[in-house]
């Protein structure tokens, strides 16, 4: 599944490529779409894309009268820029564009969902402000699930999944089995850091090695979440804990319980 940093990249390459470009027609093949198929025509013919940017786990575009098509690719939404024809497999929802180009959004377990004019979210982006050490503090203080749990709760904090949540709690030296509630306060500012330089890192990363990206996932640079590495770079041994998602961690990260 993409995820904070791989949505930021291929927001600046969509952006860079569709801005500006007219609405043409769109063709939409799933039921998960919050409005008529007439409807979202209607909202959205003539219209220029303004900006293309991500929030959360969504990709936001922007139109030129302020409308919002939010695109959550969800575990294996692709997104492809085509010429004239879409020849691509699988598509949810297709844009034409009075240029003959075009965009489509695959997803061969057709979980891919669009919604226009999303309702907005109350939880902070991860790489907010608001997201500080003591937002986490507030939070964690009521809470007796494990750490990971909460970095991936999207209604608590927006933009991190599983890959990056094992990487980030592995820079802040805080075991993923840790209980929310009894980490010490000194170990949130660890936690905030740490998310910051992961999730920013891993951005320019992508970039350099797939400039152009708007698809895909790039992983290869992870130093913890990654299944042909044996060790940290303190030489500690990758174990593997095989739940309802995969976790990556060592005996570096401290355990509170």
């Amino acid at each position: 599944m993409p995820e904070l940093p791989d949505l930021e990249v291929f927001s600046h390459n969509l952006e860079k490529r569709l801005k500006g470009k007219t609405i043409a027609r769109l063709t939409s093949h799933t039921t998960k779409l919050n409005v008529t198929e007439k409807e979202l025509q209607d909202t959205l013919h003539g219209q220029k894309i303004a900006a293309v940017y991500r929030e959360g786990k969504e990709l936001y575009f922007k139109w030129s009268n302020g409308d919002i098509l939010a695109l959550h690719l969800m575990l294996h939404g692709k997104l492809f820029y085509f010429k004239d024809k879409n020849d691509q497999k699988f598509p949810v929802i297709e844009l034409m564009f009075t240029d003959g180009s075009g965009l489509v959004l695959t997803d061969f377990q057709k979980a891919a969902t669009p919604t226009l004019n999303p309702e907005p979210k109350t939880a902070p982006d991860a790489l907010s402000d608001e997201a500080d050490a003591d937002y986490y503090k507030t939070i964690l203080a009521k809470k007796k699930t494990t750490i990971k749990t909460i970095l991936l709760d999207q209604k608590i904090v927006r933009g991190i999944g599983n890959a990056y949540a094992d990487e980030i709690l592995w820079h802040a030296r805080i075991s993923p089995f840790s209980v929310a509630n009894k980490i010490p306060e000194h170990k949130l500012k660890d936690l905030v850091k740490a998310i910051h330089k992961v999730l920013t890192e891993a951005q320019q990363q992508i970039i350099k090695h797939n400039p152009d990206i708007i698809a895909g996932e790039v992983r290869d640079f992870m130093l913890i979440h990654h299944p042909k590495k044996q060790s940290s770079p303190g030489g500690a041994p990758i174990q593997i804990d095989n739940g309802t998602r995969k976790t990556y961690y060592t005996s570096e990260q401290e355990l509170f319980e």
